[in-house]
């Protein structure tokens, strides 16, 4: 999968989306989970509540793929328990894709490249991506816009960790 072609579908799907959340999605893409996993029972009680609260959100697909190989996925959390799925199977491989992958800051850099200018001006992109450069590239949080408009509810996950 090309990672433009991923950049282009979530701008189409998401058109309130902002610079903040094309990062998010890069660092996801790159690096995967936000951080290692250290207390599985409160990832568990954050997906309960989470699955509790959702609502209801866009058309999405249950997985969407990230990263340029596909390797990485958003599993959507709506469409997958409308469809059947096993919330303690995707919950068990959240924790192992925080876990076990490590990811690429240059791989992150790389995608960060490919996105420059696609949907937001240099400037402003540049200016967003500069204090996360000098903080190693922290993890952040979706624009409240985003948030609103869509109710991002989804889990960051290895594929092969899904797909059997």
């Amino acid at each position: 999968m090309i990672f433009e072609t991923i950049l282009r579908d979530h701008f189409a799907r998401y058109p309130a989306i902002q610079v903040q959340d094309v990062y998010k999605l890069i660092h996801q893409a790159a690096l995967g989970s936000e951080h290692a996993i250290a207390d599985p029972k409160s990832a568990r009680e954050w997906m309960e509540r989470e699955l509790a609260e959702m609502g209801p959100g866009p058309d999405e697909p249950v997985v969407d793929p990230i990263s340029g190989d596909g390797e990485i996925v958003r599993v959507h959390l709506r469409p997958f328990i409308a469809g059947g799925g096993d919330s303690d199977a995707l919950l068990d491989a959240f924790i192992r894709t925080a876990n076990e992958f490590g990811g690429d800051k240059s791989m992150l850099e790389s995608y960060w490249k490919i996105a420059m200018g696609m949907h937001f001006s240099h400037a402003e992109m540049d200016a967003f991506i500069e204090p996360l450069r000098a903080q190693d590239y922290p993890a952040v949080h979706h624009s409240e816009a985003y948030e609103r408009e869509y109710r991002p509810a989804y889990r960051v996950v290895l594929r092969t960790l899904i797909d059997g």
